[in-house]
């Protein structure tokens, strides 16, 4: 390694390995792109992040949100229905000389210094030939720009028809099984649909170490509502101020966002639909949490041809950090009634729901009436089957022949008088209506969301460093000590230390070296909070907690030190 000073990001990785927080994947065989573990500390952290999104988006929210959990391994038909194997692609380019393939838009991004999101493939292809891009590695000439599929191809069983994907989100699960949990929830809307699961995605080129990974945990709430009475969100519960990059302001070139309040937001149709906005307001507090600055996120909308192909509006939500600047860390789409229609076509069951009115509305109708006596005197032994074409005739078809003065109408092959079709107005009692519900759809990847949290919580102080981990998101919440490796100062700490785990909090014990050294130790792995037992301890049966971040400490009874620690945590934010 050269001389130079490692940026922040280098510093993060590698704290990371040296700590046990995440690493590459298969180290030992030299590693994949795109695939990496997490440590013993990163596991608990992601852990960490995830139960304090279920607070955010499932617990918070138990009157209208529950949580399902569906397979990994997907069926070829929900992605033909999702649009998944049509649309999930990336554009992709190979190195006529050495073979190396490349995300097309990436490498002419790099080359060129210009975005071009959105550009056909044959538009891609000509920026590559106009302006002689070569093979970043042996200088070779470059293909035409081709789509690829970013889905991960497996069978189901021993036969090859028998075709199934790795789910790239968990949001088709929870299409699937919309009808069987709106029942189980006595059919009321608004209603969420949240999981937590793995997801894989054949990634071309993933870089940026755990900000693109090819396999992930992803967090995600899909919530339907009646699109005609959606209900009213509580924003009492989350609302505030949101910052938000418009599509507007991104066309007219600007690219600092602007403050909204969340109501005017939608009031103003800044955020075309309600709970879409309301479901940002969350996901700001929820990242806030994380230990992120309000002024390092906001929300850009995207542009359409940025946008997903389910998507009628998308916001997602960056945040900046050290070396990649500003990241997607959510992304809220508003997907209409597209997964759900698309389903109902592709399976032939009925996605709809169906809306009691307060009281039946009478409405009056048009109907086709038929004169059975004369289809059956024309058709005889047919005539079971003419009928049953005719109920399929929609009045529109027989206003028209009988306004052109036909005679006679072909229906299925047959030709009936039209002195035996009648159309009739009746009136009709409704007692509701069916709809497909729309949805909104907040959603998160866990292990970039580590990655965030390392970043904004590491600092440098006094040439050590301390990882400012919010108390309830660290992954070890108290380390234990005896101010020195003597009897009885050890057996009183380690008793302090199984009492700690016993009533649920992550903590370690440490007698090696001297105190500043173990501070150290913990600080640089976000231990938020360090218990001492010294010799006062023996005289009067207090201890010592030391706050991680101010270094102040107080001395608290044995009896009370756990419960202490708890309520510090609770109060931390």
């Amino acid at each position: 390694m050269s001389n130079r000073e490692l940026d922040k990001y280098e510093k993060i990785v590698e704290l990371a390995k040296r700590r046990g927080f995440f690493w590459p994947s298969f180290e030992i065989y030299g590693g994949v792109a795109g695939f990496y573990d997490l440590g013993p500390l990163g596991t608990l952290l992601k852990n960490n992040i995830v139960q304090l999104w279920r607070e955010y988006f499932v617990i918070r929210h138990m009157d209208m949100v529950v949580e399902i959990e569906t397979p990994v391994i997907t069926p070829k038909v929900v992605f033909e229905a999702s649009g998944h194997l049509q649309h999930f692609t990336d554009p992709i380019v190979e190195c006529l000389s050495c073979k190396r393939k490349y995300r097309a838009d990436q490498l002419i991004e790099e080359a060129l210094k210009i975005k071009v999101e959105g550009k056909s493939v044959e538009e891609l292809t000509k920026l590559i030939r106009d302006n002689n891009i070569k093979c970043p590695i042996c200088g070779g000439d470059l293909g035409d720009v081709r789509v690829f599929n970013l889905l991960f191809q497996t069978f189901i069983g021993p036969y090859t028809q028998n075709t199934a994907f790795l789910r790239p989100e968990a949001a088709q699960g929870m299409f699937t099984s919309f009808k069987r949990v709106h029942t189980v929830m006595r059919e009321k809307l608004p209603l969420g649909i949240a999981q937590v699961g793995r997801v894989a995605r054949n990634e071309i080129s993933p870089r940026q170490g755990m900000v693109r990974l090819r396999e992930f945990t992803i967090m995600e709430v899909e919530f339907f509502f009646d699109p005609e009475d959606p209900g009213e969100p509580p924003f009492s519960r989350f609302g505030g101020k949101l910052r938000i990059l418009t599509a507007d302001a991104k066309i007219r070139g600007e690219e600092k966002p602007d403050v909204f309040d969340v109501e005017e937001a939608v009031k103003e149709g800044v955020v075309k639909n309600a709970w879409l906005a309301y479901w940002m307001a969350v996901a700001k507090e929820f990242v806030k949490e994380l230990g992120v600055p309000e002024d390092s996120m906001f929300f850009e909308e995207k542009l359409p041809h940025e946008r997903a192909h389910y998507a009628t509006q998308t916001f997602d939500q960056l945040v900046r950090i050290s070396r990649w600047g500003w990241i997607e860390v959510s992304g809220h789409a508003y997907r209409g009634d597209y997964d759900l229609s698309g389903h109902m076509k592709y399976s032939g069951q009925d996605l709809t729901v169906f809306k009691k009115f307060d009281k039946p509305v009478i409405k009056k109708v048009e109907e086709i009436f038929v004169n059975k006596v004369i289809i059956g005197k024309l058709f005889r032994g047919k005539s079971g089957e003419v009928l049953k074409s005719l109920r399929k005739l929609s009045v529109d078809v027989v206003r028209r022949a009988l306004a052109e003065g036909k005679s006679h109408i072909e229906v299925n092959g047959f030709r009936v008088p039209l002195s035996a079709v009648e159309v009739r107005v009746v009136e009709e009692k409704i007692a509701g209506k069916k709809f497909i519900p729309h949805v909104v759809e907040p959603s998160f990847g866990a292990e970039r969301l580590v990655l965030v949290v390392l970043d904004h919580a590491y600092t440098e102080e006094e040439g050590r460093v301390v990882l400012k981990i919010p108390p309830k998101i660290a992954p070890i919440k108290l380390a234990v000590f005896p101010l020195v490796t003597k009897e009885p100062l050890i057996s009183i700490a380690k008793e302090i230390f199984h009492n700690a785990l016993v009533q649920g909090l992550t903590a370690v014990y440490d007698d090696s070296g001297s105190i500043g050294r173990r501070y150290a130790r913990a600080d640089e792995i976000g231990i938020p909070y360090a218990v001492t037992v010294d010799y006062q301890t023996l005289e009067d049966r207090t201890v010592t907690i030391r706050e991680r971040d101010t270094r102040a400490q107080v001395r608290v009874g044995l009896d009370e030190v756990i419960s202490k620690v708890k309520s510090l945590i609770s109060l931390t934010k």
